[in-house]
């Protein structure tokens, strides 16, 4: 080919791409020999990807574009020269198949498919240096021409990535022997490990093709799907698998669980996905695979134990986990694959289609099979009835009113079996039924809540889990599972077990009017299957955090006072302490409900003592309470809990409304001292260990307080908020707090009367 007009470019050594060789031959290193050549007009670019540099995947950009045809006449080859060329500009879009212009008008009137390129190679001229790249096709040539040497490479490699994908992808779309195939599979992964090109489609676009050529092709034997899974394992070290792919794992995983790339391959790409996925909504395949990838771990020998390894490295050998993406996908995983068992019964009510039926894309209601009929079963279980017959005892509550509805059903089948989900939909609080899964699906819940017993297990990971799972994030009917629950209470014990307020507070509801763990778990609720042990160990913890308030001790007046009353009869010493809270707070407010209390709490010893010890307050507050003493009162500096407890104990203080505790050693406990005082107005905690906790109480108890002075407390969003509850602050100093702009304008907005404020060193400054 003469680009000069006179087979200048036949006498010229130049770079041979490697577009123009073997497809199989593609990734190994080899030159076309050197020709002599007779002119220095153009030198060759022997191009090489490990130089470092690293270029961006162009789709479409400005560039010169000259095209020449091969001179077949003296004429033809003096129009061509060097000194006739015109150069056009261009902006060139590189699509998956051709090369084509946004204004086909000129040398790219039409569009150069990469099929046609049978050549491409980088050029530079001596005299006048222009960047450009040759691109040989059948009847000449086309030059492309850059502004620099950054940007020709750039346009180089993005067409000759495009090109080899392209051959790629016709050649794997028409397989014909699979060892071929397989060296192809290799050679294409190769190819995208060593291009010098960084972006996201460069390891995409073959694992594309790849699961592409999988999905058309299902007859393959198990050892092909093996060598193909290993062979493109490199590619995965540092990339999501696509769905098609993720659907082809799931395939691997569910018939050769034991087999060896489940370990060696699959384990690196999981532990990837849960360590950087953001969101399974975008990509569900990825948490099915996850799924399948954890029930295939539990096939092996091992079971458990292998699962439990498993979750111990991606949580790693450090109290910390340095992965904060870990345990949310973990728990959507886990979550997914609970909800899955129970999926065809709870799609059985509105026959919607499953997440399996549009997966398998049998969305249409033709194409959808009848709903499955319910099973449920008695925790025991009577003599079985004729096998034409059905009968169900369904218990009801709506409306605080229990009714008996014995339904008798004809012969099974037709429309004389009920739909039994939309009993237990009717009645939540039903627990005398449960729905029996096949045996695969018990499995599966199994398994998974096992793995949320591992998680609760780390201490780092616990908070979390505890707010993931605190809205209930399960299927009414898994809650009637006996198995299960009793696999989640282990996780909710330790959450009651757990000092930490973070973790604890997540056993009430997230929001009023939806039960929470703490109801759960109660006597009388779906999931105690206990005398009140677990409840009574959640009420201590919640009472010896901030909970102590009346609010919460109200809510337990209202909902759950009678197995209180019970586990006090029974001599339970925290429920003790709760009766004896109601009575001291004038929670409850009928007289036969207080009677009955205190002679529950006289029929135990522990009780009888702590309702002594209540009447002994009782009329020390009623002395401390008596109208005389001081008005104005500061403790000294250095001061404790004990000290004031001490002071307030020693004689009447009806009469105090001016307290300086500032500068001494007080803190959150000695609230319950400060709440006895009526007559408070002004309270000066300045400099002081006061924190969340105090404040929760003062605000529920000292409604007619004007003047607090927090300044330089360790208080913060959590315990200030509750201040808006007390209508008659009109000072307040929350200088030097952890106070945020965001609470502070909730507090203006709802005091009303709050005239001076100070939140100097704040956020809110």
């Amino acid at each position: 080919m003469d680009v000069n007009g006179g087979g200048e470019l036949h006498n010229n050594q130049f770079y041979q791409c490697e577009e123009s060789k073997p497809l199989l031959g593609e990734m190994s290193d080899g030159h076309n020999n050197a020709k002599p050549g007779a002119g220095p007009c153009k030198r060759p670019l022997h191009h090489c990807s490990s130089s470092g540099m690293r270029y961006k995947l162009l789709h479409e950009g400005d560039i010169q574009v000259c095209v020449l045809k091969h001179p077949r006449t003296f004429l033809s080859k003096i129009l061509t020269s060097k000194f006739l060329r015109r150069w056009e500009p261009h902006h060139l879009t590189l699509t998956d198949s051709c090369l084509s212009s946004a204004t086909p008008t000129g040398y790219m009137e039409t569009s150069l498919s990469y099929s046609s390129i049978e050549d491409l190679q980088l050029l530079s001229w001596d005299n006048a240096p222009k960047y450009c790249i040759q691109l040989s096709f059948p009847g000449g040539t086309v030059l492309l021409q850059a502004a620099n040497s950054y940007l020709r490479d750039q346009w180089f490699h993005s067409l000759q990535w495009k090109k080899k994908i392209y051959k790629y992808r016709k050649v794997l779309n028409n397989p014909s022997r699979w060892d071929v195939v397989l060296k192809e599979i290799r050679a294409l992964v190769d190819m995208a490990l060593s291009s010098p090109l960084q972006d996201e489609s460069i390891h995409q676009a073959p694992l594309h093709i790849i699961s592409t050529l999988l999905a058309e092709n299902s007859s393959l034997s198990a050892q092909d799907h093996e060598n193909i899974i290993v062979a493109i394992a490199p590619l995965l070290e540092n990339n999501h698998p696509p769905p098609d792919l993720c659907e082809f794992f799931c395939k691997h995983c569910r018939e050769r669980p034991r087999s060896m790339v489940v370990i060696e391959v699959f384990t690196p790409v999981v532990q990837r996905i849960l360590k950087h996925n953001m969101d399974f909504g975008k990509c569900p395949r990825l948490r099915l695979f996850t799924q399948e990838y954890i029930l295939a771990l539990n096939e092996l020998n091992g079971g458990m134990e292998v699962v439990k390894k498993f979750v111990h490295s991606m949580h790693g050998p450090t109290g910390h986990c340095p992965h904060p993406r870990v345990l949310p996908n973990l728990v959507a995983v886990c979550l997914a694959a609970i909800y899955s068992c129970y999926e065809e019964f709870i799609n059985s009510r509105d026959n919607s289609p499953s997440l399996k039926e549009i997966r398998n894309g049998c969305q249409q209601l033709n194409d959808r099979k009848p709903p499955m009929p319910l099973r449920l079963l008695r925790p025991e279980p009577p003599t079985p009835p004729p096998a034409n017959l059905l009968e169900i005892l369904v218990e009801l509550e709506r409306n605080n009113n229990s009714a008996n509805v014995k339904k008798k059903a004809g012969p099974a089948g037709g429309d004389s079996e009920p739909n039994l989900i939309d009993c237990l939909l009717v009645s939540p609080a039903v627990n005398t039924l449960s729905i029996q899964l096949p045996a695969q699906a018990d499995r599966v819940l199994g398994c998974f809540a096992l793995i949320l017993k591992m998680l609760s297990d780390y201490d780092d990971w616990r908070p979390a889990l505890a707010s993931l799972l605190q809205p209930i994030p399960f299927p009414k009917e898994a809650l009637a599972h006996a198995k299960f629950t009793k696999e989640l209470k282990y996780v909710i014990q330790r959450f009651a077990e757990d000092p930490r307020q973070e973790v604890h507070s997540c056993l009430l509801s997230v929001r009023s009017g939806k039960d929470g763990w703490f109801q759960l778990y109660s006597p009388g609720g779906v999931a105690c299957d206990d005398d009140g042990e677990l409840f009574a160990s959640m009420v201590h913890i919640l009472m010896g955090s901030c909970y102590k308030t009346k609010k919460f001790l109200l809510s337990l007046a209202e909902n759950k006072l009678g197995p209180c009353m019970l586990l006090a009869l029974r001599g339970n010493q925290t429920m003790v302490e709760i009766l004896c809270l109601m009575l001291e707070y004038n929670i409850i407010e009928n007289k036969d409900t207080q009677l009955q209390i205190i002679s529950t709490l006289e029929s135990t010893q522990v009780g009888f003592r702590m309702y002594e010890q209540l009447c002994d307050r009782q009329r020390e507050l009623k002395e401390l309470q008596r109208k005389g003493g001081p008005t104005r009162l500061t403790l000294p500096s250095k001061s404790t809990d004990a000290d004031l407890a001490r002071l307030l104990s020693s004689g009447s203080f009806g009469n105090l409304e001016n307290l300086s505790l500032a500068f001494t050693n007080v803190t959150s406990a000695c609230a319950e001292q400060l709440i006895k005082l009526p007559s408070l107005k002004q309270l000066n905690l300045w400099s002081t260990q006061f924190g969340d906790a105090g404040l929760r109480l003062l605000s529920e108890h000292l409604a007619c307080l004007q003047v607090l002075n927090l300044c330089e407390t360790p208080v913060t969003d959590a315990g200030l908020v509750a201040l808006s509850s007390m209508k008659s602050l009109c000072s307040l100093n929350m200088n030097s707090t952890k106070l945020t702009a965001d609470t502070y304008e909730d507090l203006k907005t709802k005091l009303p009367n709050l005239k001076d404020v100070d939140v100097r060193y704040t956020e809110a400054w």
